[in-house]
């Protein structure tokens, strides 16, 4: 049931024309190209979550890059960051390999499920609050297919709030103050233990910001709450 669930609510990602801008950027990008990519198809569309069927994990980012996953079609590929998330994924045994470069490249996940809180790539990474709240519902609906799930990565601030926002309105008992986001934040949310970690952006990578060894120890601490 949750497959067919699954199947059925990426058929309504990749479909969704709610925000104009957004559909304009991505479509206008994946005419357009980099020169890098310019004799590959784009995919061009919203990206739908991508993972375990059975994930005991959920990793959210906060949308897909414009010569990224807007080309791939698959969340977190194609792109230096997405090179950092699965890297560290296979050395926490949550991935079957250490790189994705599209979606028919042989990678599978296990026990964790990547998504976004933004389907579409934004111009200039930047969601509107509109288009965050018009994309809520589908991972709203992921977080209620994955009901064995209690484990939440969040990668960057975005990501973060959005989740705090989700758990506060479905009633969940968030604390107040809201917890600051933070690399290695653990807040516990009803059944759910939700972690913030750095964004693998080339910004925090390059900077040092964020450290291999930084990104390890969030994978580290998922795999201690989900692996049995």
């Amino acid at each position: 049931m949750t497959r067919s669930a699954l199947a059925a609510l990426e058929r309504e990602v990749t479909a969704c024309r709610k925000c104009p801008r957004l559909v304009e950027w991505r479509e206008r990008v994946a005419r357009e190209r980099r020169a890098a990519f310019r004799d590959e198809t784009y995919w061009g569309r919203p990206v739908p979550g991508f993972g375990d069927p059975a994930a005991r994990l959920l990793i959210v980012g906060l949308a897909p890059a414009a010569h990224g996953a807007n080309r791939t079609g698959r969340m977190f590929t194609g792109d230096r960051s997405g090179d950092w998330l699965y890297r560290a994924l296979h050395r926490a045994g949550f991935a079957s390999q250490p790189g994705s470069t599209g979606c028919d490249d042989g990678l599978v996940l296990r026990a964790a499920w990547v998504t976004a809180a933004v389907r579409c790539a934004p111009p200039a990474n930047k969601p509107t609050a509109g288009e965050r709240d018009r994309c809520r519902p589908y991972l709203e609906r992921e977080l209620d297919l994955f009901a064995d799930a209690r484990v939440v990565v969040a990668l960057g601030g975005f990501a973060f709030a959005q989740l705090l926002r989700i758990f506060r309105h479905r009633g969940e008992t968030v604390p107040r103050p809201a917890p600051r986001f933070g690399h290695g934040v653990e807040v516990g949310i009803g059944r759910h233990v939700l972690i913030g970690s750095y964004h693998p952006s080339q910004q925090n990578t390059f900077t040092g910001t964020l450290t291999e060894p930084m990104f390890d120890a969030i994978w580290t601490r998922a795999a201690e709450l989900t692996i049995p």
